[in-house]
């Protein structure tokens, strides 16, 4: 996923040979036709079709985009061996990881794929092996589709009557949550940090609104001022790691140190697909692939002068997860990340 200035696909996969770099350009367009090698199409056509869903369908994350064009791609596939599949899956895994860093479209096509392999295991026939494999796709993808409603219901009973939230930034799980905590007739107010550079709590504040919900746009230094009127601190999450913690926009970090200090619930909303196979024990450990914009990773020379767009939060500070597979305590993530990638 990691892009490199000025590499080849062949030397990032040398020892695949000069087929399988080809693969590793290998994309999906709606409507492909042609067998083998002639019914790939070129990255560009994977880019416009995964930024052409998220145009047309902003309210979808955009690791459900990529798993939905990644599904598209493997009915569209006219290779011959499971291993060919594979490695074109994984190249168009990297193709959408490289226009999208986040955290999320990176360990959403993994898991993807490895919910979808587990039936290469069980059958030798190939066109009955892609069979099951394009059912197993669209299963994931409906499973995935349904969590945000799941965390709504799950989450939004912690939110008492009369409640003061302070959220952060843009995150439609958590606009979810309040959406449900509305349709339960409670009443609260919140408050949103501005989450600089994009002023991304401008756009949350604005759907908020429209939900009828008193809301607040705070600077992102206010935080520490504002804690002690909230009643609890409610975040999404960009990905979550093994340790418990979570990657986030940043300005998380800060928030849930000073939730900390004042024995503020900190809650965090993300869906199962956002697990992700890391183990961090402070902000450097976070990699430059998902600390970055993907335009930033291409053609900055010098990343110690770009501003990162995520932090990591250590699962000390997090009082609860709320996912699609549960509510966790940030100890019980590891267990259950396991489940995922067996």
């Amino acid at each position: 996923m990691t892009p490199r200035h000025g590499a080849t696909s062949s030397r990032r996969v040398p020892s695949l040979g000069r087929r399988h770099a080809q693969a590793r350009r290998a994309v999906w367009r709606p409507g492909g036709e042609g067998s083998g090698a002639a019914a790939a199409m070129s990255s560009d056509d994977l880019i416009e079709t995964f930024r052409a869903q998220l145009r047309d369908d902003p309210d979808v994350a955009s690791a459900v985009v990529a798993i939905r064009v990644l599904l598209g791609f493997l009915k569209q596939d006219r290779g011959e061996t499971i291993q060919g599949l594979r490695s074109s899956l994984l190249a168009a895994i990297d193709t959408l990881s490289r226009v999208d860093s986040s955290v999320a479209v990176s360990s959403g096509g993994e898991l993807f794929l490895r919910f979808i392999s587990l039936t290469s295991l069980e059958y030798s026939d190939y066109s009955k092996c892609k069979e099951i494999m394009i059912e197993r796709g669209e299963i994931f993808l409906r499973k995935v589709s349904l969590s945000r409603n799941k965390i709504a219901k799950l989450c939004h009973p912690f939110i008492r009557d009369g409640a003061q939230i302070l959220t952060h930034a843009y995150s439609r799980v958590v606009l979810r949550v309040l959406e449900a905590a509305v349709e339960s007739k409670k009443r609260f107010s919140v408050y949103v940090t501005e989450s600089q550079p994009d002023q991304a709590g401008q756009k949350m504040a604005k759907a908020l609104r429209k939900l009828n919900i008193p809301v607040t746009v705070i600077l992102d230094a206010a935080v520490g001022y504002i804690m002690e009127k909230v009643d609890l601190v409610l975040v999404g999450a960009e990905g979550v790691v093994e340790s418990g913690g979570i990657i986030n926009k940043i300005g998380t970090n800060q928030i849930a140190v000073c939730a900390k200090a004042q024995n503020k619930p900190f809650y965090v909303v993300a869906e199962s697909f956002k697990f992700v196979r890391l183990f961090p024990l402070n902000q450097q450990d976070v990699p430059d692939k998902f600390k970055y914009k993907a335009d930033t990773l291409k053609t900055s020379q010098n990343l110690t002068e770009e501003h990162p767009w995520i932090d990591y939060t250590s699962p000390s500070l997090i009082t609860l997860l709320f996912t699609d597979l549960g509510v966790l305590t940030p100890s019980a993530v590891s267990d259950e990340l396991i489940k995922l990638y067996l």
